[in-house]
């Protein structure tokens, strides 16, 4: 016995049709018109579309950072992650420096052991190649790809904790380009802002506004051209993570057009949130929007949009990192830079790109199932078993429902923060049924909002080294 979703409109990146879809255990056994339904548990999708589950390719959970360590686990953040229809996550992995990338492996295992209610994968951060030649890590970056860790991580912010070198990453680069992994990179001019930050804060420039004038959107361009010219350098294929404004746009796309292997993501808050509207500089209550890079001025958001369409930008994440704000955010009152750095968003990252990029006419259903699940999946190896409804991937389905009205609150959310950085928002188009594996985990027709699967279902997943697809 199967499932069978009957009478609803399936929605890959590549075109759309009317299909039933058989579920064969964890698999999708056939897609097709008019499917026998005889022996088979039914589900009437009719007026529903049914694409494949969503794939968030940059969220921070149980992660140690400033002074705390972020709200949700793997237990409370897949759950929320499933409950807004994204049934994939790819998470970081950190190594600390003076200590090894297994090391950074074994802690995020353990994290994650009987705690993921829905897949997984990790990116390796990479801060130290060890001694000497680094000869060392090199080889580690081998092991880590045996191992289905095909992307690594490299920070060009956070001077003294995750910041390295243009020496250390332009060895990692070199070694990514011989194991055809990919390069994802946090572009920022750290040592700059750092000394931004200081001046800042010895002119008593202490609010929570400040964060965001501290990190210029030029530290961001120039960081992004210097990271893609040194991976173009060798030869590597390179991802910028959560680029959020114009100037880092056109840098990107100056690099792209001149043959440099290039990719980047955008993330949710980019697009719709900015400093004008949330971050004035008038409350402590603005701390709920620091993350880095920091929200842009309104202005950015349409070139984002339009670089969503023409293929400059390819990905919409979240950089879920959450933190609460009565207890955490609280540890930076009266020092801007002390405040945890990020926010929550994996439960409603689908919810939003549908409701202010397909309701508002600047995406098509096909762009952004291509968005937020298939070139997730093709960019970090995962497209032989993810991110499309077609016979023999894996079971990952949403049944997305275009009409249904939702209003976003902390108080309704699963992420384990006190706040939510949509608050009141009303959208429209929601998750109805979501299918993990072919397990049916969410139900939002029966029971709203709760997570039905068990604790700890979900499974590392190993990605195949394809250097981002541009090999």
């Amino acid at each position: 016995m199967g499932t069978l979703i009957k009478n609803g409109t399936v929605v890959n990146a590549d075109g759309s049709k009317i299909a039933d879809v058989l579920i064969d255990g964890e698999k999708i056994a056939k897609v097709g018109a008019d499917l026998d339904p005889t022996g088979h548990i039914l589900v009437d999708a009719t007026g529903l579309l049914v694409m494949p589950g969503g794939i968030d390719v940059h969220t921070h959970l149980d992660m140690p950072f400033g002074g705390t360590v972020s709200a949700d686990d793997y237990t409370t953040g897949t759950q929320a992650a499933a409950v807004g229809g994204t049934t994939m996550l790819i998470d970081f992995a950190l190594q600390s420096q003076g200590h090894t990338m297994r090391e950074a492996l074994d802690t995020w295992h353990k994290k994650s052991d009987k705690k993921a209610c829905v897949d997984f994968s990790l990116h390796m951060a990479v801060t130290d190649l060890g001694p000497g030649d680094g000869s060392q890590g090199l080889r580690e970056m081998e092991e880590m790809v045996a191992e289905g860790i095909s992307s690594f991580k490299l920070f060009m912010a956070y001077p003294g904790v995750l910041m390295i070198d243009d020496d250390l990453m332009f060895r990692v680069m070199q070694k990514a380009e011989k194991l055809n992994a990919l390069c994802c990179i946090h572009a920022e001019n750290g040592s700059a802002i750092d000394i931004v930050v200081a001046q800042m804060l010895a002119e008593g420039k202490t609010e929570p506004h400040y964060h965001a004038l501290s990190r210029s959107p030029k530290a961001e361009a120039e960081a992004t051209h210097r990271a893609i010219a040194l991976a173009d350098m060798a030869g590597a294929s390179v991802y910028i993570v959560h680029l959020s404004n114009s100037y880092a746009l056109d840098n990107l796309k100056f690099m792209q057009k001149r043959g440099a292997k290039a990719l980047a993501e955008t993330c949710t808050q980019y697009l719709v949130l900015s400093i004008d509207d949330q971050m004035p500089g008038k409350s402590w209550e603005e701390a709920k929007f620091v993350f880095t890079p920091p929200l842009r001025e309104k202005w950015n958001q349409e070139p984002l949009w339009q670089a969503l369409t023409d293929g400059s930008l390819t990905v919409v994440s979240t950089d879920h990192c959450p933190f609460r704000f009565a207890d955490q955010k609280s540890l930076g009152r009266g020092n801007f830079s002390k405040i945890p750095n990020g926010g929550p968003g994996v439960e409603n990252r689908l919810q939003i790109v549908w409701h202010y990029g397909v309701n508002a006419g600047r995406l098509t259903p096909e762009k952004f199932v291509d968005l937020c699940c298939t070139a997730p999946a093709r960019i970090f190896g995962m497209e032989k078993q993810k991110g499309s409804i077609r016979e023999g991937l894996d079971a990952d389905i949403l049944l997305w429902d275009p009409n249904a009205e939702y209003t976003i609150s902390a108080a309704t959310q699963h992420m384990a923060t006190d706040y939510n950085m949509f608050e009141g928002w009303k959208v429209k188009g929601n998750a109805a049924k979501v299918f993990s594996r072919g397990e049916l985990v969410v139900d939002n027709t029966t029971q709203p909002g709760k997570f039905l699967g068990a604790t700890g279902r979900g499974r590392f997943v190993k990605r195949e080294a394809n250097a981002g697809g541009l090999s």
